[in-house]
């Protein structure tokens, strides 16, 4: 499935209930039931953005609907970019310093949110 970046910028009022709640951001994530996508991972950041999530959704209208959801149920501002993965195919020699860039398949393995009170 496609790969999306949601970057995330919060609102005044995202910024509030934030403050009041600190696990807002995860916990929206975790309760976020769109059919066809789903959070991989998410970030706090510094700089232009407040948040970054990695996303994975069937089509545009599946992240969509995911977008929207996260940024009500949030108050965020999200940008949301499509992903091309980059890997470096090697050359003949199978050194992969002087390769060329090839398309890469999406990660293996199961993704999940890190828990949010290890033991």
């Amino acid at each position: 499935m496609p790969l999306y970046f949601l970057m995330g910028t919060t609102t005044e009022r995202g910024q509030r209930r934030l403050k009041e709640n600190p696990d807002l951001m995860v916990d929206s994530v975790r309760e976020c039931d769109c059919e066809g996508a789903e959070v991989l991972g998410q970030y706090a950041v510094l700089g232009r953005y407040d948040f970054v999530m990695l996303a994975e959704a069937e089509d545009n209208d599946a992240v969509a609907s995911l977008s929207l959801e996260i940024s009500v149920r949030v108050g965020l501002h999200i940008e949301t970019l499509p992903a091309i993965a980059l890997r470096m195919r090697p050359d003949s020699d199978g050194d992969a310093e002087g390769g060329e860039l090839a398309y890469a398949e999406t990660p293996a393995g199961e993704w999940e949110l890190p828990d949010q009170n290890p033991d």
